[in-house]
């Protein structure tokens, strides 16, 4: 199921990119252009400040697609702001397991690997990126070097645990997700492929999420290549 909803992404992505390239006469000789404000991207999930024993497994994946609102401060339209609005799906494959009791939920770290087939945490996201934008775009080419920075809020209006063995699955709506997620953003590259790095500054869970004793910390890291449009 994994490797199918990656490759879905893969293809949605090819075919926005496709319609990313034409850009219309009129917008070329437009002294007041603007540019990325659709974007779509596809991120590798880290976890950091995890339990020793705790570790990742299988691919943690990321896909994130939104508009955003291009507002340029200088005369050259190289230095701007942009604000948007988005949708982010994130799964962390991992050997820490929840479990839903009756009125709350426990954690433990799976011994048994060899029958575990996978067992996850997934976020579904609205995002609200706000970025500085520096680049040495111009009205006539839309190949260009850009790096963006800023902050992303997030809202979880869809967190899951998902576990399955060789003889169970289960599947629950996990509220000690954190509903209000936020951290910094790194956007750099030139043309069509651009780095792009989030560092949440705080955890992926509720505090006072415990394991064996002590509070679950844990934060994501995600890597991977974002692509803007118009």
């Amino acid at each position: 199921m994994v490797v199918k909803e990656f490759w879905l992404g893969t293809f949605l992505l090819s075919v926005f990119l496709s319609f990313g390239q034409v850009y219309p006469d009129s917008t070329l000789r437009d002294a007041k252009y603007l540019e990325d404000q659709f974007y779509i991207g596809l991120t590798y999930n880290f976890l950091i400040d995890i339990p020793d024993n705790v570790n990742q497994r299988n691919l943690s994946y990321g896909l994130q697609a939104g508009i955003i609102k291009d507002i340029p401060i200088n005369e050259k339209r190289t230095t701007a702001f942009g604000i948007g609005l988005g949708y982010g799906i994130y799964s962390y494959y991992s050997n820490l397991r929840a479990i839903e009791t009756h009125d709350s939920f426990e954690y433990s770290v799976i011994a048994d690997v060899d029958n575990l087939k996978r067992n996850k945490v997934e976020t579904h996201m609205l995002e609200v990126p706000i970025e500085f934008r520096l680049r040495n775009s111009n009205a006539v080419d839309y190949k260009f070097w850009r790096l963006y920075v800023g902050v992303k809020l997030g809202y979880v209006f869809g967190g899951r645990s998902k576990y399955a063995s060789q003889d169970l699955k289960e599947s629950f709506y996990n509220h000690d997700i954190r509903k209000f997620q936020y951290g910094l953003t790194f956007n750099f590259g030139y043309n069509t492929f651009n780095l792009h790095a989030y560092y949440a500054l705080n955890g992926l869970f509720e505090d006072n999420t415990m394991l064996g004793g002590s509070e679950l910390s844990i934060r994501p890291l995600r890597v991977g290549l974002i692509f803007y449009i118009l």
